[in-house]
């Protein structure tokens, strides 16, 4: 092949990738909307379960003690899949324990569900001073996550529940402070 075929080549191919990736960034941004979904065509967002009512689960906490989702009923639930590994759930957390602390007297419940046994996360717990209840585990967790709508096991993934027990947004991937905040507040 002549040195011009393969430059040409090269650019080609060059071209074609800065395309993909700007197509990509452009479908993943579109995501990001500040209002309650209630149904969507975004692959995105899970639409299968939105308008469903949650169904109840138990996990452990990070201190070993048995949780049933039931216990947080009648508030805005914020459920939040998350992993110490994850760096974009790092990111997010922090907004989220500010929000549980202006919100938690309106009746909003952040609920954390690590990928993770509960001797790995502690220490992430009291670093990112986490003020609401962590739940863990292994296969129960990716069970529960795939019951709310993550059938690809994405992290960080956001499920909330309106206080009457209906899922009425989730994502996949981080969730801005603006967004939650927003969301939130339209439902309390």
């Amino acid at each position: 092949m002549k040195q011009w075929q393969l430059i040409f080549a090269l650019l080609v191919v060059a071209l074609l990738s800065a395309l993909g990736g700007s197509q990509l960034h452009q479908y993943l941004k579109g995501d990001k909307k500040s209002e309650v979904v209630k149904t969507t065509h975004n692959p995105i967002v899970p639409k299968s379960v939105i308008g469903t009512t949650v169904e109840d689960f138990s996990l452990f906490d990070s201190n070993g003690d048995l949780r049933s989702l039931s216990e947080w009923q009648n508030k805005v639930i914020v459920l939040n899949f998350w992993a110490t590994w994850c760096a974009p759930c790092r990111e997010e957390i922090p907004a989220f324990v500010e929000l549980q602390q202006l919100y938690e007297s309106k009746g909003l419940q952040f609920i954390g569900i690590a990928l993770q046994e509960a001797e790995e996360v502690r220490g992430f717990l009291e670093e990112f001073k986490v003020n609401y209840p962590s739940l863990v585990g292994g296969d129960e967790v990716i069970q529960a996550a795939k019951r709310l709508g993550n059938d690809i096991g994405a992290l960080p993934y956001t499920v909330i529940i309106d206080s009457s027990g209906e899922i009425v947004f989730t994502r996949r991937g981080p969730l801005s402070k603006n967004d939650a905040e927003s969301l939130i507040t339209s439902l309390l």
